[in-house]
């Protein structure tokens, strides 16, 4: 039974931080894309940024890129999202998911198999 759980998400000020984590159990996901995404109210569950099997492709949607960096343990089955200069509408609902198809790289979130539950971020102005 794949499981993701993910931590780290809270109410912060603009300009603040947070790194969420992503921690993976029922298989190795070391061949595994992942990746992180949100969903505001009344709005579609968007891609944040997503990392390749080994780490060595990353992808971030133009509204994060600079701020945002994705990474991963794999020893750890865990993958985490460093967030920076967080602003109000950064707001959201943040999941991690997992695609299981080996050894390939996608962005739709119609391709991840497996989400977590979810963590509330809020970033107050």
């Amino acid at each position: 039974q794949v499981q993701l759980v993910e931590s780290g998400g809270g109410l912060v000020q603009a300009g603040g931080s947070l790194r969420l984590s992503c921690a993976a159990s029922g298989r190795t996901f070391s061949n595994y894309a992942m990746g992180w995404f949100r969903q505001a109210p009344g709005r579609e569950r968007d891609i944040v940024a997503a990392i390749s099997w080994s780490g060595g492709i990353t992808y971030y949607a133009e509204s994060v890129k600079g701020r945002v960096t994705i990474s991963r343990d794999n020893s750890k089955n865990t993958v985490y999202l460093q967030m920076n200069s967080l602003k109000p509408e950064d707001t959201a609902v943040y999941y991690c998911a997992v695609h299981t198809k080996p050894r390939y790289f996608g962005l739709a979130k119609s391709e991840y198999d497996y989400w977590g539950q979810g963590t509330q971020v809020t970033v107050s102005s």
